[in-house]
């Protein structure tokens, strides 16, 4: 895996076909062997304290995308 001091070259691998040509939510692959999701910046309180119970860090984001972006995730990896 590259170092993570390197710069992070992204990847397009497909848009949700649902989004209606907004180009968002996305998903990349990354040189780092990981992923870049973009969606929607999750701002429910609920959702946000599970997810910080589940032990999310404050400096952390969570992101929501929607079923249909998965087909875009390589099943090879």
């Amino acid at each position: 895996m590259p170092q993570q001091n390197e710069p992070l070259e992204l990847t397009f691998l497909g848009t949700d076909p649902d989004s209606g040509g907004d180009n968002c939510p996305n998903v990349y692959a990354t040189n780092r062997s990981t992923f870049v999701v973009q969606g929607s910046v999750i701002t429910d309180a609920h959702a946000l304290d599970q997810l910080h119970k589940r032990g999310m860090p404050e400096w952390e984001t969570a992101v929501e995308i929607p079923f249909s972006l998965i087909q875009f995730f390589p099943r090879d990896v």
